[in-house]
């Protein structure tokens, strides 16, 4: 078999011969579009005017690569801050799989950037300027529109860019040469080609194609999860209206297809649930208008879940609408904890590269380890380095060191130990260090000696 005979549809943007449908969905307007566009435009606003936020004179929101700190609401996570950073991610994680339990793929329809931007941003453009494949449009309209994506793509990738350089960095950037900054502008124009290539030409197909998060909802939904659902106990069999008069049998469906029409990934919800349904809900502002003409209840197609399709109750409290939550709670929580518990600084001991000690002509032993302090406030601080229970043991290295705001630095500490201090070649001792007003902190270490 060709596949030109290929019986079914591979894909909803494919047609049977391989070459890509172009979907061109209208617009059904309603109450739920009405809801979506306001949580769009709000999530548009953030977007925006989040990298420009301060809490405690930090941004809101800042990846930034070049000194490899995480700024988020506050809080400042370094690489030193593994833990806390992978229960930031867990929780998460935990959230994406409850919200999935509870809602099915409300992000999708409603949260993820690329249907907000596509059907909120882009599309109108695209219907204000009369941009669809099947109408004829002069040059000129075709050339406004694509003029008015790239500066759409290019305002977007300045606001991307600020999430990684901060909003200072990046307002002196623009008004500056790109050869000054050849990295930033590169990531720039690169992430604006890449709105324009998606919103402009790939579109739907990143949904149905390249997420993989409508592939992972088969595993993450259950009976009881909130889907888009058509009910086809009321639903069928389907006959077209004559005369607007019904027919004896016919289910509710009139065959209309317009929620076909509306489909901004061009399923047929009448099938089932599917991959592609990205939870969107304009093919129930659809059939609800179809049906106030009719003067038939709405609800046809509706926010449901299998159990009710079936005729089963929805039930909201099950095992993983209950594991979840406790698992996200204890996440936050121990996240708290250890953000809250940090001290302004961190110390690690680390082992020379070369020889650990030396025998010194006075018959006692030159031991050197690694101290590394890193200063996680904001303001320098000096610390001040010292053995406790020192007895006949000698510090030989510097006392008071300084370290730059978000700095670390490697200090080489020397001790002179007597020899006889040595068991199998350990001298255990602790080093206190401490910043003069909130950070103080001793640690165990162990100086490396002759065995003999």
């Amino acid at each position: 078999m060709s596949h030109t005979d290929a019986p079914d549809r591979v894909l909803s943007t494919l047609n049977r011969d391989g070459s890509r449908r172009w979907l061109e969905p209208k617009l059904a307007r309603g109450r739920f579009l009405a809801r979506r566009r306001i949580v769009a435009y709000t999530l548009i606003a953030l977007f925006v005017l989040l990298p420009r936020l301060r809490f405690g004179g930090r941004p809101a929101l800042l990846i930034d690569l070049q000194s490899r700190e995480l700024d988020l609401f506050g809080a400042v996570f370094r690489p030193s801050d593994g833990f806390a950073l992978a229960l930031f991610g867990l929780a998460v994680v935990l959230a994406v799989f409850l919200v999935t339990a509870l809602f099915g793929r409300v992000w999708c329809g409603w949260g993820c950037p690329q249907s907000i931007y596509l059907e909120h941003v882009f599309r109108p453009i695209e219907r204000w300027l009369g941009g669809s494949r099947g109408q004829r449009v002069t040059p000129w309209r075709k050339l406004v529109k694509w003029t008015i994506y790239a500066g759409l793509g290019f305002a977007l990738a300045n606001v991307f860019l600020a999430y990684f350089v901060g909003t200072e960095r990046l307002q002196q950037w623009v008004f500056e040469s790109p050869a000054d900054h050849p990295a930033g502008f590169a990531v720039v124009l690169a992430v604006s080609a890449l709105m324009v290539f998606d919103f402009g030409w790939f579109r739907e197909q990143t949904c149905i194609v390249a997420c993989p998060y409508g592939r992972l909802q088969a595993v993450m939904l259950d009976q009881q999860s909130l889907i888009v659902g058509y009910d086809t106990g009321r639903g069928e069999p389907r006959a077209r209206l004559r005369k607007k008069l019904p027919i004896a049998g016919a289910g509710a469906c009139v065959d209309c297809a317009a929620c076909v029409s509306v489909c901004p990934t061009g399923i047929d919800i009448r099938d089932g649930l599917q991959m592609e349904c990205i939870g969107c809900a304009q093919c129930i502002d659809a059939c609800d208008a179809v049906m106030d003409k009719l003067k038939r209840p709405r609800g046809l197609i509706r926010y449901t879940s299998k159990a009710e399709l079936a005729g089963q109750p929805r039930h909201m409290l099950r095992a993983r609408t209950i594991i979840y939550p406790a698992l996200l709670a204890a996440a936050i929580a121990l996240l708290g904890f250890t953000v809250s518990s940090r001290h302004g600084a961190e110390l690690w001991v680390e082992r020379n590269e070369g020889p650990s000690f030396v025998p010194l002509p006075d018959g006692k032993v030159s031991s050197q380890i690694r101290l590394k302090i890193e200063n996680e406030t904001d303001l320098p601080r000096h610390y001040q380095i010292s053995l406790v229970d020192a007895g006949d043991t000698v510090m030989r290295s510097q006392a008071s060191w300084q370290v730059r705001p978000r700095q670390a630095i490697m200090i080489a500490v020397f001790v002179d130990v007597p020899r006889g201090e040595f068991v199998h070649g350990k001298r255990p001792a602790k080093i206190r260090v401490s910043d003069g007003a909130a950070f103080e902190r001793t640690i165990a270490v162990t100086f490396l000696g002759p065995e003999d």
